[in-house]
């Protein structure tokens, strides 16, 4: 339903950011299936490796499609109109997307899992692309900065390209150690 909302809302007033949080809650959503279906298995040598590049896939994807969009944004200087709607909607996600993230890590931790962790990550990447896309919304709304809106979308394909690069290599330490 998220993915529906914030790109309906995007769409009508134009905002990138809205669109791309839109995307992220796809990519969200399929991180969450990749965990489902490593925690289904007792046999985790090979799962958890690939878990762990599918997330990290999820984060990449997202971070070049911000980034790309962006840019053409800024160069275009695309003006998105303000989205009051959005602006609430985005409020309640983020402060719900910190407290799953923390229930995330805590469980991942507990069950001693990379991947679970990985999508926790991804989680409080959620709740910052939300903060972010939030500040970006209110400035434009309150003071015209039409440009606030594409540099929140490239802060945050720039963070989402990192947690990419932390996600894949995650494991390795322990793939360097092995013969």
């Amino acid at each position: 339903m998220e993915v529906f909302v914030t790109v309906g809302l995007g769409l009508a007033a134009g905002s990138l950011a809205l669109v791309a949080f839109g995307l992220d809650s796809l990519i969200e959503v399929f991180a969450s299936l990749v965990v489902l279906w490593h925690l289904r298995s007792t046999r985790t040598t090979g799962r958890d490796r690939l878990a762990l590049r599918l997330v990290a896939g999820a984060f990449a994807v997202l971070g070049v499609y911000l980034a790309i969009n962006a840019i053409r944004s800024l160069l275009a200087q695309d003006v998105a109109e303000s989205s009051p709607l959005g602006i609430a909607y985005l409020a309640v996600t983020a402060l719900v997307m910190f407290t799953l993230a923390r229930w995330k890590k805590s469980v991942g931790g507990k069950l001693g899992s990379e991947p679970f962790l990985a999508e926790a990550s991804l989680t409080y990447l959620d709740g910052w692309l939300a903060t972010g896309i939030l500040t970006a919304l209110v400035l434009n709304w309150a003071l015209g900065w039409w440009w606030a809106d594409p540099l929140a979308a490239l802060v945050l394909a720039a963070i989402a390209v990192k947690e990419a690069a932390e996600v894949a290599l995650a494991k390795e330490p322990e793939l360097a150690a092995a013969p």
